[in-house]
């Protein structure tokens, strides 16, 4: 990302690996957290947005939330969030345990403001199917590939860390463009195999 710099016509929509996906201590990997969130609002034109889905993690009894490490990266690179939704992992009332029972959606931009109407709702109940343990629900990533084709204007859906293609499958079934990064050979395979059908969006 920081050799291509912005890619025109593009809007990112993406999630940040948490501390147990990448091999760093969990201060560095803040750190590296803080300034990968940065090059993803860096990649796309001032006008566009970057939107991220990011489930807060426990470590050693404490939890971090993933959400406001974006918003502060975000801010750090004078950028402004345009909206931030929750989406439902479990049912609202059920317990989750260790693991989060929501998600933040949060979209950003430099110059972009929000829309007087935005068609997402507040809390998302359903994701959709989910093809993998850690990806967004199929439903949930239509609606941030809707906001990116319809409001933004995109005309390339961007994945830097795009696991096993959920939103590069979206994107496509939706009419876009799509151009995905992955590190994990398995996750690349699926994500070339993955589809997604029109009465899942």
């Amino acid at each position: 990302m920081k050799a291509r710099g912005q890619i025109e016509g593009a809007c990112a929509v993406t999630s940040l690996p948490d501390v147990s996906e990448v091999k760093l201590n969990l201060s560095a990997w803040r750190t590296w957290f803080l300034d990968a969130v940065q090059l993803v609002i860096g990649s796309v034109p001032d006008d566009s947005a970057a939107i991220f889905f990011q489930s807060d993690i426990q470590r050693d009894g404490i939890w971090i939330d993933k959400g406001a490490m974006v918003v502060r990266a975000a801010e750090d690179s004078r950028a402004h969030v345009l909206f931030h939704k929750i989406v439902c992992r479990r049912p609202p009332g059920s317990p989750a345990g260790r693991r989060p029972g929501f998600t933040h959606l949060i979209a950003v931009s430099r110059a972009m403001r929000c829309p007087e109407f935005l068609p997402i709702p507040d809390v998302i109940l359903d994701p959709g199917r989910l093809p993998w343990v850690r990806a967004m629900g199929i439903r949930a990533a239509a609606h941030a590939v809707r906001f990116a084709r319809d409001q933004v204007g995109a005309k390339l859906i961007v994945d830097p860390f795009c696991g096993v293609g959920t939103v590069l499958a979206v994107a496509n079934r939706l009419g876009l463009d799509a151009l995905g990064v992955e590190r994990s050979r398995q996750r690349c395979e699926h994500a070339r195999k993955l589809i997604v059908r029109l009465e899942e969006l």
